[in-house]
């Protein structure tokens, strides 16, 4: 049995430490803030409450998995899930929309073909169709598997893009999600639905590599989930379940450095100076230059320990929750995505480091109680992918306003008379986001992805420097909680069976 420090209490490092501790170590976290969770948090105030981090769960597997092997409750005994049904409904600038059912393959044909018209639905099958042999080529190595050695076979694209012939010059085969979308899904709303699943995660479909096909091909096969009474109800379930399991947590404690004995590492410093040891220390947190004096937690150029330049950190989240009179219509969709009629310019502005006029507005109206005072009122969150703070300055009390107010003018397509309901407003950015929870500019981590030459992989779960590993979105596989999750899978398992652990059979 070893003690061993997992620095923050976010999803990854929680699901590592609830592991580890079935596996008989002794764990102690180290968490900065006063709570758990990382980003899942929530936000109430006058019997409203918020999400204000994820707010759907795709592929709960992971959480099953993670509650079957560390205790005899199952996870639908600690939390309710129910599939959110329709997954997601989209509005297009053309004043077009569709609702498309939840895990239902036909049913999202039948649906785009009713509403964009014959064939729309048949081209989006047949993407989804290659993208699905795009899972079955990465799963494992992308999702189930610590981060190889040879990780340069997830340099190469498993999507496999149809080719197009051109008269006397060179075949051509879609390499990015701006692709894709151009020269297969060819109408402009099935390019903007792609789109909106990358920009959803931080990625930029200019730029994003189209094994990015593997994101709405998750939502679409697996299903959209909602948590009673939020995500943090999960994140609730797994601090409880890390408890029942004599997990020691220890708030308001920040790491100042990995303490280092001997070439690994042996404990952390905490900012107060003390020094506390373990065998094995366990990051849940981005990784930072300096974490240990002296030593490269990672070197330039080397992927299974570094976070490529593609990566993780691009952009963060724009979020307006909105306390409404009035009651939720049962037939309201739980999930809108509105999108813009030029998306180009959409993604020249995140990615460039500036405000994009017309974003994609993601509208969030969960159908639970738990969310408003009573039946005669609603609770409502606006999302957007924004450029990270620093590239604009969040703190700008003006401009958080004007740009709440965008948001509130684009839900109006989902919402009608949105505006005239509020009740109240509150406003949170990239700043917010960065002093909760120390991430760079507030940044959200993507899931990773294959082909780009790696560029859209994460650091590694091991590190150069013996006895600290990496959990968490910032570490392989990736952002989001169910690929946060399984990042403390794979840590769990690298530290009770060794380097030679490569995942669950």
């Amino acid at each position: 049995m070893a003690r061993i420090a997992v620095i923050g209490a976010g999803m990854g490092a929680m699901s590592a430490a609830a592991r580890l501790a079935v596996a008989g170590h002794r764990v102690t976290v180290y968490e900065r803030s006063e709570t758990f969770g990382g980003s899942v948090g929530r936000h109430a105030r006058d019997g409203f409450a918020f999400d204000t981090g994820p707010s759907l769960l795709h592929l709960p597997a992971v959480y099953r998995d993670l509650f079957v092997k560390t205790g005899k409750e199952p996870l639908e005994r600690c939390v309710t899930l129910s599939q959110v049904d329709p997954a997601s409904r989209h509005v297009f600038a053309d004043g077009t929309s569709v609702s498309l059912p939840n895990a239902s393959r036909s049913g999202v044909v039948t649906a785009l073909d009713a509403a964009l018209g014959d064939g729309a639905g048949e081209r989006w099958g047949a993407f989804l169709d290659r993208a699905g042999d795009a899972w079955d080529r990465s799963r494992r190595p992308l999702l189930e598997e610590p981060l190889r050695p040879d990780w340069q076979v997830l340099a190469r694209d498993p999507y496999p893009a149809p080719v197009r012939r051109r008269l006397l010059r060179p075949a051509l085969r879609a390499g990015t999600v701006a692709e894709v979308g151009s020269w297969e899904l060819a109408d402009p709303r099935l390019a903007a639905l792609f789109d909106g699943y990358a920009l959803s995660y931080g990625l930029d479909p200019l730029h994003a590599p189209a094994s990015a096909a593997l994101l709405p091909y998750m939502e679409e096969t697996f299903g959209s989930w909602y948590v009673s009474g939020g995500m943090r109800a999960l994140a609730r379930a797994v601090y409880e379940r890390c408890l029942a399991r004599r997990v020691e947590f220890v708030f308001g404690a920040e790491v100042a450095r990995v303490v280092e004995k001997d070439g690994r590492a042996a404990g952390v410093e905490l900012a107060d100076g003390s020094v506390r040891e373990a065998a094995h220390v366990v990051l849940g947190a981005q990784p930072r230059p300096g974490l240990i004096p002296g030593q490269e937690i990672w070197r330039d150029g080397d992927v299974t320990v570094q976070p490529r330049p593609g990566g993780a950190g691009a952009t963060g989240r724009f979020v307006v929750l909105l306390s409404l009179r009035g009651a939720r219509p049962s037939d309201a969709a739980h999930r809108t995505l509105v999108h813009p009629a030029d998306g180009a310019a959409e993604r020249e502005a995140v990615f460039g480091g500036r405000l994009a006029e017309r974003p994609t507005v993601t509208v969030l109206r969960p159908d639970d109680p738990s969310t408003r005072p009573d039946a005669d009122h609603e609770a409502v969150t606006l999302m957007a992918t924004v450029a990270p703070h620093g590239a604009v300055d969040w703190t700008d009390a003006a401009l958080r306003k004007r740009y709440a107010d965008t948001l509130i003018d684009a839900a109006e397509a989902a919402v009608p008379g949105l505006r005239e309901r509020v009740l109240h407003a509150e406003v949170r950015t990239p700043a917010e986001t960065e002093a909760e929870t120390g991430a760079a500019g507030g940044a959200v981590p993507p899931p990773a992805l294959a082909g780009a030459g790696g560029g859209y992989l994460h650091a590694g779960n091991s590190t150069r420097v013996p006895g600290l590993l990496l959990a968490g979105g910032w570490s392989h596989p990736g952002g989001g909680p169910a690929h946060a999750g399984m990042s403390g899978t794979l840590v769990a398992g690298l530290i009770v069976e060794g380097d030679g652990f490569r995942g669950s059979q």
